[in-house]
C-alpha cells in the first residue's frame, strides 16, 4: 500500500512536469502593464505547488513561453532582473466594457451576471481583476428571474445551426407575482430566425407558421425549450429583413402596422431622431427652427407615447389614421385624469 510520503513525491513528480504552466499562470495572475515578479518570487510560488526550479531553467522557460506568444519583458533594478506580461487578449479597457454590460443586461440574472463577470476577471491579473470587480454594482439592478436564459440562449442557437423549429412554453408575471403560463401552457412551435437585444432585453425573431408572420418573443420569458425534428419555415420571409432595421422599427418590440410616418420635429431633436433611427434618415428643412422626417415604424402605441415623451418638439404629421390615433389617445388620458 503506498504511504503518505510517496504519494506526495508522486504529486510532486506531476507537478514538476506541469512547471512551464505553472509558470504562465504564475506571471498571467500575478503580473500586468504596472505590476511585475522577481525571479525569486516566481520560485517561491512554484514552490507553494510543489514545483521546484533553477533560475537557468527557469530563463529558459521564460524564453519558450515568448516564443509561444506570451510576450514578456524583463527589466533589470540594479542586480535583480523584473518580469511582467506585455501582451493579453483583453485590454482592461476592453474587461470593463465586457463586465458593464454583463452588469446591465437585463435578461442575465444576477446570480448568473456575478458568474460570468467572475470568469472575466480571469482575464486580467489579479490587480486589474480588483478594479473590474470595484467597478461593478450588481446588485439591486432590475434582472431577470428565469435561471434557464443561458440554456435557452444555447437552445436557440443550435436550433438555428440545425435549420429546425423550437416549441416552448410562454409566460407573464400576474399581480400575484407568479408566472402565468400564456395560452394555458400550450406550446409555441416557431421557426427561429435570430436573436435581438433591443431596450435591454434579448428577444427571439421567428417565424409563426400558423400566423403566417414574423413574430418576437422575450427569450426570458420562455420555459422548456424543445428543439423539435421539423425544418425551419419562413425563409423567404428573412431573406428580406434587416434585423438591425427591424429592432429599430419595432419600438422595445411592441408591434404595430408598420408605415411610413412623417413626424415635424425642433431642430435640438436632431441627436434624438439620429439615435433612434440613425444617421441615413432624410430630415428636411421645414423652417428655421423645424425639419421633418419620414421613417418607416411599426405605429405602436408605444411608439406614440414614445413621440408624445418628447413634448411639444416633435408632433406626427402623417399619415391622417396615426394622427387621428394620437387624438384618441389624448383624449383617452384627458378622461383618464380628469377629475
Amino acid at each position: 500500500m503506498e504511504t503518505q510520503e510517496q504519494k506526495q513525491r508522486r504529486g510532486a513528480r506531476s507537478n514538476q512536469k506541469l512547471k512551464i504552466l505553472y509558470l504562465a499562470k504564475i506571471l498571467l495572475e500575478n503580473t500586468d502593464a504596472n505590476h511585475d515578479i522577481t525571479l525569486q518570487e516566481i520560485i517561491h510560488k512554484l514552490s507553494a505547488n510543489n514545483v521546484t526550479a533553477e533560475r537557468k531553467s527557469l530563463y529558459d522557460d521564460i524564453a519558450q513561453l515568448d516564443d509561444f506568444g506570451i510576450k514578456i519583458r524583463k527589466t533589470q533594478y540594479g542586480k535583480t532582473y523584473h518580469y511582467q506580461v506585455i501582451n493579453r487578449d483583453f485590454e482592461l479597457a476592453e474587461l470593463k466594457l465586457l463586465v458593464d454590460s454583463v452588469a446591465s443586461a437585463k435578461f442575465i440574472t444576477e446570480e448568473k451576471s456575478n458568474e460570468l463577470i467572475k470568469k472575466i476577471e480571469h482575464l486580467a491579473s489579479k490587480q486589474d481583476a480588483a478594479m473590474l470587480q470595484r467597478q461593478v454594482y450588481v446588485a439591486g439592478r432590475v434582472k431577470a428571474m428565469n435561471r434557464d436564459i443561458m440554456e435557452n440562449v444555447d437552445a436557440i442557437h443550435n436550433a438555428i445551426a440545425q435549420n429546425s423549429k423550437i416549441s416552448f412554453q410562454y409566460f407573464q408575471w400576474n399581480v400575484k407575482k407568479e408566472p402565468e403560463l400564456k395560452k394555458d401552457g400550450a406550446r409555441y412551435v416557431i421557426s427561429p430566425w435570430g436573436l435581438s437585444w433591443d431596450d435591454e432585453n434579448y428577444y427571439l425573431v421567428g417565424y409563426d407558421s400558423d400566423a403566417g408572420m414574423i413574430k418576437h418573443y422575450r427569450v426570458d420569458k420562455m420555459l422548456h425549450i424543445k428543439v423539435e425534428n421539423i425544418s425551419r419555415e419562413g425563409r423567404y420571409k428573412f431573406k428580406e429583413l434587416d434585423m438591425a432595421a427591424y429592432a429599430k422599427k419595432m419600438f422595445h418590440m411592441f408591434s404595430g402596422e408598420e408605415q411610413n410616418v412623417e413626424i415635424l420635429c425642433e431642430n435640438r431633436l436632431a441627436g434624438v431622431m439620429i439615435d433612434r433611427f440613425g444617421k441615413d434618415i432624410r430630415m428636411l428643412k421645414a423652417d428655421e427652427e423645424h425639419f421633418r422626417i419620414v421613417v418607416k415604424v411599426a405605429a405602436s402605441m408605444h411608439f406614440i407615447h414614445w413621440i408624445m415623451a418628447l413634448g411639444d418638439g416633435a408632433k406626427i404629421i402623417g399619415p391622417e389614421n396615426l394622427v387621428e390615433e394620437v387624438r384618441g389617445e389624448i383624449n383617452r388620458l384627458t378622461a383618464q385624469y380628469s377629475k
